[in-house]
């Protein structure tokens, strides 16, 4: 084997090793150093050249970069995600056909999907869907994602908080829990506009918390403005203390008047 590549693979099983012992750090700098190393090799993205340890070197890179985004599930940095997602694509997209199938693709490629969600990026969410093949989009992890998609797009976000139960891999906890609050936010922030105040046991009913308890620790760490007095929770001061913005009339009928004015003269 070329020396290089002995060199890489086994600073990769030191990262495997690190990563099994939930040694975030070590796994962090070593990936640094991976990522440094895995430059040597003109077979990678973006030159793909036909060097004559090209599989074994694309391969190893797919399986460091696969790694990757999973770690930065574990250390629930986003940013790292979405950079690790975008380098490890390529190879299962213009590789795709010289590589054997990697199990860890649609996990992956659901995970991704999920931090659209997550992000409130639909249409991102949906152009990665018209990316995938027929196959794909029967592989219950793309499937999660499209049937949770589905569900947020209803309003049926009782469904959404469901699904966290039924997650087709590990790793989707984390983008679940985030959805969790982006759907809770949803119905506070509808909530805040239809109601001035609500009886806590409502209150827990509309925002799906199993016990009381769970209300009042969402309150206070999401929504210290509101008020829990008697039993019930008052939403009126959010309501108040929400700056109202004045609409700048006279300066949009200026602008009005003055494009009518510049649409007669081309006219």
């Amino acid at each position: 084997m070329d020396p290089k590549l002995t060199e890489v693979s086994q600073l990769f099983e030191r990262f495997k090793a690190a990563f099994l012992r939930n040694d975030f750090d070590t796994c962090t700098r070593l990936l640094s150093q991976l990522k440094v190393s895995l430059t040597q090799f003109r077979s990678l993205p973006p030159l793909f050249e036909a060097t004559p340890n090209a599989i074994d070197e694309l391969n190893l890179a797919r399986d460091i970069y696969e790694h990757a985004v999973v770690l930065s599930v574990k250390t629930e940095d986003q940013d790292a995600f979405e950079r690790d997602f975008f380098q490890l694509k390529p190879y299962y997209t213009d590789a795709g056909n010289r590589l054997p199938p990697s199990p860890q693709e649609h996990p992956i490629l659901g995970l991704n999907l999920l931090r659209l969600l997550v992000q409130n990026r639909i249409a991102e969410f949906h152009t990665e869907l018209e990316l995938l093949s027929s196959a794909a989009m029967e592989n219950p992890c793309i499937k999660h994602a499209v049937e949770l998609e589905q569900s947020f797009m209803e309003g049926a976000y009782n469904r959404v908080l469901s699904a966290r139960q039924t997650v087709p891999h590990e790793t989707y906890v984390y983008f679940m829990d985030l959805l969790a609050k982006t759907v809770r936010d949803e119905i506070s922030g509808c909530s805040e506009k239809a109601y001035d105040f609500l009886a806590i046991s409502d209150a827990q009913k509309m925002l799906l918390f199993s016990s009381e308890q769970e209300l009042l620790e969402y309150i206070k760490e999401e929504h210290s403005e509101w008020e829990i007095k008697n039993d019930f929770v008052y939403l009126q001061k959010a309501k108040e203390s929400t700056p109202c913005k004045e609409i700048p009339s006279l300066q949009l009928i200026n602008q009005t008047l003055s494009y009518a004015r510049e649409l007669e003269r081309i006219v």
